[in-house]
């Protein structure tokens, strides 16, 4: 049956359609994706042993939830989601300001439709993605943005005096009734605001201007803030926690592979426009390894967080590097270089929120040391860990590749180099090769030269060969040859 053609109350009550509330229908709906194993949040990666277990716990017990974590950590799209586990349509009286269900009416003009029409009340339908609603919680919002005020216009209109409560403007929340409303960043919203939520939540009895009215409203609230709030920016008061029925911790990807699934999953338009750039596996790796090592430097504040977005949009800048330099060189297709990272940079700077001593490093210079941090813990992961200082019997693994610039002198790999260059030069250094065949044998052919590149960084920053930015590329040296021989 298409329950669109129904356009009375008389043919909704025929149909035998029954009417429930908001959280009893998230409750159903959810139980029903339980028991045919369905996916109930797609596209939420990391979270599956974590916090949509507590969610749907929360669901299932029909509480109004506060979802608290730092930022980037898909709070929002959570709770976006949830819209998914509502019915696909609900009937509404035709022109109700605030969606009223025409089996249990709450507004004045419903209840005085209804009665004076009855059966043939017209009714409409209203779909799923029309049932979300979302406030941003800044401190110039007012009662009157949220909840609703009097309107002097609408007195005028109806020539009703201020005393009938039909000259009330309905706020973000009454027109809400039977939605899901979200208010994000709950913190940042003024005490006595939050004051304001406390009946909603538990009796549904709103005050506007003096106006005692009882509205009981279906509302399904979903909050969200950040554990900095609560002692920076703002709090949550504690009479609202109390009302909140269940408070659920999100976090950050806890592995790289996590990390990396979100990322291709959010960049997945520009990987298909940029087609023609060719990324190594190893590069995908290191680009999420940065902030891992961000969430862990000294010199940026762990209580700020560091946003899922600093990998999408360095992902996004990365392939744009590698894009603008092929197209600089003549080429329709490229490789990525790790020298392309310096490009993300811009990236990294305007997601992270430095202490006092980031400040005084400069911000362009932290991001650079977490680009190096994370080629060196990559690096650790697939070579032995190079020693600062060995002994004269000890076997160094990376001899022969230091005295290979020992003898060159120095080395430089620029971004204008074609393909053909790039490779040629790289080729060059014999013991690369080497090292590649002895300790990552199975490495793909396209992805080699990348790893070549991974190592001459890694020397570099464990004090084994200099690094030097050209403006155009990067310039490797010996650490010590240039100062015995006087050059």
């Amino acid at each position: 049956m298409n329950i669109e053609k129904i356009k009375t109350f008389g043919e909704l009550k025929n149909s035998g359609y029954k009417s429930i509330a908001i959280k009893e229908e998230l409750r159903r709906n959810l139980l029903q994706k339980i028991m045919k194993k369905e996916t109930t949040f797609v596209g939420i990666h990391g979270y599956e042993l974590t916090v949509i277990p507590e969610l749907e716990r929360a669901i299932l017990s029909k509480h109004n939830i506060n979802l608290l974590g730092l930022r980037g950590q898909a709070k929002t799209r959570l709770a976006r989601q949830m819209v998914q586990l509502l019915d696909e349509y609900i009937p509404i009286v035709d022109g109700s300001e605030i969606n009223d269900d025409p089996f249990n009416p709450i507004s004045r003009y419903a209840k005085n439709l209804l009665e004076e029409k009855g059966d043939a009340t017209p009714i409409r339908w209203l779909h799923r993605n029309q049932r979300f609603s979302e406030k941003l919680a800044t401190p110039d919002v007012t009662v009157a943005d949220i909840i609703g005020d009097v309107d002097p216009i609408k007195a005028a209109n109806l020539k009703l005096t201020y005393a009938d409560d039909r000259v009330i403007h309905f706020g973000m929340i009454p027109r809400s009734n039977r939605c899901i409303f979200v208010i994000n960043e709950l913190p940042d919203l003024q005490a006595r605001i939050q004051v304001a939520l406390f009946n909603i939540l538990q009796e549904g009895d709103i005050q506007i201007r003096g106006f005692a009215v009882r509205l009981p409203l279906d509302i399904q609230f979903v909050f969200t803030a950040n554990p900095e709030d609560y002692t920076n920016r703002g709090s949550i008061v504690t009479p609202l926690k109390d009302r909140i029925g269940s408070q659920i911790l999100t976090h950050y990807p806890k592995d790289i592979e996590t990390a990396r699934i979100i990322t291709e999953q959010e960049t997945a338009e520009a990987i298909n426009a940029k087609s023609n750039i060719y990324v190594p596996e190893l590069a995908k790796d290191i680009l999420e390894q940065i902030s891992f090592e961000a969430r862990k430097n000294d010199f940026i504040d762990a209580k700020s967080g560091v946003s899922a977005r600093l990998s999408i949009t360095a992902f996004e800048n990365l392939l744009s590097t590698a894009e603008r330099r092929a197209l600089h060189a003549g080429e329709e297709k490229t490789s990525l270089r790790l020298g392309d990272f310096m490009g993300v940079i811009p990236s990294i700077t305007g997601k992270v929120e430095l202490v006092y001593e980031g400040e005084q490093e400069g911000v362009s210079q932290v991001a650079q040391q977490l680009i190096v941090d994370a080629v060196n813990t990559i690096f650790l992961e697939k070579f032995p860990k190079i020693e600062k200082l060995t002994k004269s019997d000890d076997i160094d693994p990376y001899a022969e590749l230091v005295a290979w610039f020992f003898e060159e002198n120095d080395f430089e790999l620029r971004d204008s180099f074609s393909e053909v260059v790039y490779k040629s030069e790289l080729d060059r250094i014999i013991p690369l090769q080497q090292l590649i065949e002895k300790y990552q044998p199975k490495t793909s052919k396209k992805d080699i030269y990348f790893l070549k590149e991974v190592i001459l960084w890694a020397l570099a920053e464990n004090n084994k060969l200099s690094k030097f930015s050209l403006g155009n590329g990067l310039h490797f040296k010996d650490l010590y040859g240039s100062y015995i021989s006087g050059l």
